[in-house]
């Protein structure tokens, strides 16, 4: 039987693995900035092939025949102009993560098609050129390493890089052979190492991503986070000209002070995650819940109402109510929310919204407590 530390680093391994597989569990705020670190990437490898690229003009002219170089020219001037592109357009998409990952690939790309173009205008039995072509795949593919993909990506890139290498050894004569087996194992062997840094690069990057981001006891997102998010709103909202549709909720525990008093503040933590928890289950995966200072927390609900809103706070309140909260000696623990609801008509900016909400949830606590506020 797995000791519960063995189970433990179990669950984490295979949590890693599905957090750096696809970017399907990643939160919107953290492909941005991934996306952001991607771009910084690809802007430095791109500079760096755009510089090494006009050198080797002269390999072109020492190794390939001359009935070749018109096409390979003007192959290496495209790539030189992809290259400068992808610089250009990685630089203007800071806003764009799919742009941004458009020019990571076409950054691989570039130099994989003018490879494939080299093996497919060779003329047969001129295979001593490929001398300073072949190491192109490997290149490619331990680039893989310097930028943050997923594995899934990298996989699919290096795939198509074998695949690349088996038309060059079909090219050269090379395929089956021992030599040529000895290439593909190499550059499988490279792919492998390329994974492996993607995979730790990745995991590197949540990891710092979430404690910068969220709040150590709930798991929520912290007051920065949540203040980054309605900033990107108001980005919207400047860009389009209209009112980005959304709704905010502010929640207080009732109390809370005099549960902290009374049972301790390991049963008043326990109570915070509790409460967090029973507020993630009522809202959907793509809203934002912060926790926005002490028992004070947020709830933006995305393209929601009015009546929407107030339905999703009460539900919440409810929820709270009728959660079964216990001290450490097993006597329970009562527990109730109030709740201001704003849901602006025009942009008025997230000062004014959270001044709104806060007002409101002033007034539910001045109306009884265990309430929703929403006007």
């Amino acid at each position: 039987m797995a000791t519960p530390t063995e189970a433990s680093w179990v669950f984490n391994t295979v949590s890693a693995l599905n957090d750096t597989l696809t970017t399907r569990h990643h939160s919107r705020d953290f492909v941005f900035a991934h996306g952001h670190f991607l771009r910084s990437r690809v802007m430095a490898v791109g500079f760096l092939f755009l510089l090494l690229s006009p050198p080797w003009l002269l390999i072109d002219a020492l190794m390939l025949p001359p009935s070749v170089q018109r096409y390979t020219l003007a192959g290496r001037v495209v790539m030189m102009l992809g290259f400068a592109a992808v610089v250009w357009w990685a630089w203007r998409s800071e806003e764009s993560i799919r742009r941004v990952r458009f020019s990571a690939g076409a950054l691989i790309a570039l130099p994989a098609l003018f490879y494939a173009l080299v093996l497919a205008v060779l003329p047969s039995g001129t295979n001593q050129a490929l001398v300073g072509y072949g190491f192109i795949p490997f290149l490619l593919v331990a680039a893989l390493s310097v930028f943050p993909f997923t594995l899934l990506e990298s996989l699919l890139a290096g795939l198509l890089l074998q695949a690349l290498l088996v038309f060059a050894q079909h090219v050269n004569g090379s395929w089956m052979t021992p030599a040529g087996l000895e290439a593909q194992w190499l550059l499988a062997t490279l792919l492998i190492v390329a994974l492996t840094a993607n995979h730790f690069q990745l995991s590197l990057l949540l990891r710092l991503y979430r404690q910068a981001t969220h709040d150590a006891l709930t798991g929520l997102l912290n007051r920065g986070a949540m203040e980054r998010r309605l900033a990107e709103i108001e980005r919207e909202e400047a860009r389009i000209g209209k009112q980005v549709p959304y709704a905010l909720l502010m929640l207080d525990i009732d109390h809370f002070k005099r549960v902290n008093d009374t049972y301790g503040h390991s049963v008043g933590d326990k109570v915070l995650r509790e409460f967090a928890r029973l507020i993630a289950l009522q809202v959907r995966a793509g809203d934002f819940v912060a926790r926005y200072g002490g028992e004070e927390f947020v709830v933006v609900l995305l393209g929601a109402d009015t009546e929407s809103a107030t339905d999703v706070a009460e539900r919440i309140r409810q929820a709270v109510e009728g959660a079964m909260l216990f001290d450490h000696d097993g006597n329970p623990v009562p527990v109730t929310t109030s709740v201001g609801v704003a849901c602006p008509e025009e942009p008025l900016g997230s000062e004014a919204t959270l001044k709104i909400a806060d007002d409101r949830l002033y007034h539910a606590k001045e109306g009884g407590r265990n309430r929703v506020c929403n006007g």
